[in-house]
């Protein structure tokens, strides 16, 4: 190659480098922008939702106390009865003819008692002037005294067969709602039989047998001694019907089981509740939600910053120094509508990620938005215990 030629080339390829060591980098991406809640402490009500039964407040069972066939029914199957009322009746006509025969063997006993009275009172007289012997006396005198204790047995006799004759009138033994007859006119019954009449059950108010486990029962009196919580103002209680809706009416906590049911582990909680229109049937399935207490200083989360890692537990992401995005490790423990109250991890304003969460990674540098607060207010009215949430 022609010695100028190179020199021409090389001063080229100089110009060149020089013109690409002259452009500038290109800029780098700017921080991944995330949305930011600051927490805040308040006061909430603690709610938790058990399972339970409806239990009619009195039922009775319509049973014979005599055997018998019945003769007519007289109420009419769903409607409310009275205490007292008749229900059925049960054919007499034997009845009516033993009280007849006990009457008759007390007139008897009656007749009888007369004339070893005497017979005794006029032997007492003759023993004295030794006409009769005191053997004869004696015999006269327990003869008497087995007359009337004949009478008193006839009495008795008496008496069972008018109780007999009136169990054949089956009486309500409870006011309330009566459901079908399992008998019919006719129908032969009798005393101690496995099924009953009918079945009446008060209704107008109704119990809530509730099951709650023993380890809440503890979680929550260790809450209230260490201070964390204090004691609800009155066992207010609301149902949740199977369709989903919520009974109008509040109900109140009774009384709790005083020991623990060794096979579930569970405690039974009773509560009353109003049933004017009869919407609570007993045997229904509900779920009542119990104010159990009240967390002072509790920290609510939204659900949506809470996340969980590859083993399970709870994480969040908070901004941390110079806008890097910092995880925490969190515990759990119940649900506020659509927020957690946290109970370890995060304290009061804390800023808590909760926009922007996809493959953001700790330490990664964030453009934080305006920060939205969360207080335990906007939660209070649905603080429900969420089992496992730890």
């Amino acid at each position: 190659m022609h010695k100028g030629t190179f020199i021409g080339l090389l001063a080229c390829a100089s110009a060149l480098a020089l013109s690409a060591c002259g452009e500038s980098p290109p800029p780098a991406p700017p921080p991944p922008a995330v949305g930011v809640v600051t927490l805040t402490t308040g006061s909430v009500p603690l709610i938790n939702e058990l399972p339970g039964r409806v239990v009619a407040l009195e039922t009775a069972e319509v049973r014979p106390q005599i055997s018998g066939v019945i003769r007519r029914r007289l109420f009419t199957e769903g409607g409310m009865v009275r205490a007292g009322q008749l229900l059925y009746e049960i054919e007499d006509a034997p009845y009516r003819a033993a009280l007849a025969q006990a009457q008759g063997s007390l007139a008897r006993a009656n007749a009888a008692i007369r004339s070893t009275a005497l017979q005794a009172q006029r032997y007492k007289d003759l023993v004295g002037v030794n006409a009769v012997s005191r053997q004869e006396y004696d015999d006269a005198d327990a003869t008497a005294q087995q007359a009337r204790a004949d009478v008193a047995a006839q009495r008795g006799a008496v008496q069972a067969a008018q109780v007999n004759q009136a169990f054949t009138r089956i009486k309500a033994p409870i006011s309330g709602r009566i459901g079908r007859s399992l008998f019919t006119p006719g129908a032969l019954v009798q005393a101690g039989q496995a099924d009953p009449l009918a079945m009446i059950q008060r209704s107008d108010s109704v119990y809530v047998d509730m099951t709650q486990s023993a380890a809440e029962i503890i979680d929550l009196k260790q809450a209230m001694k260490s201070g964390g919580v204090s004691e609800a103002d009155g066992a207010r209680i609301q149902l949740l019907l199977p369709n989903g809706s919520t009974y109008p009416i509040e109900g109140r906590l009774q009384f709790s089981e005083v020991s623990v049911d060794p096979t579930s582990g569970a405690v039974t909680l009773r509560a009353t509740f109003p049933n004017p229109d009869g919407m609570l049937l007993p045997g229904m399935y509900v779920r009542a939600k119990l104010v159990e207490g009240r967390q002072s200083q509790a920290i609510l989360a939204p659900q949506q910053g809470i996340t969980r890692d590859a083993r399970g537990r709870a994480t969040a992401m908070v901004i941390g120094k110079d806008n890097k995005a910092e995880m925490r490790e969190v515990q759990v423990s119940r649900a506020v509508d659509d927020k957690w109250i946290v109970t370890k991890g995060l304290k009061q304003g804390d800023k808590l990620i909760v926009e922007g969460l996809v493959n953001l990674r700790p330490g990664t540098v964030v453009r934080p938005g305006a920060p939205q607060q969360v207080t335990a207010a906007q939660g209070a009215p649905q603080a429900q215990k969420q089992g496992g949430a730890n």
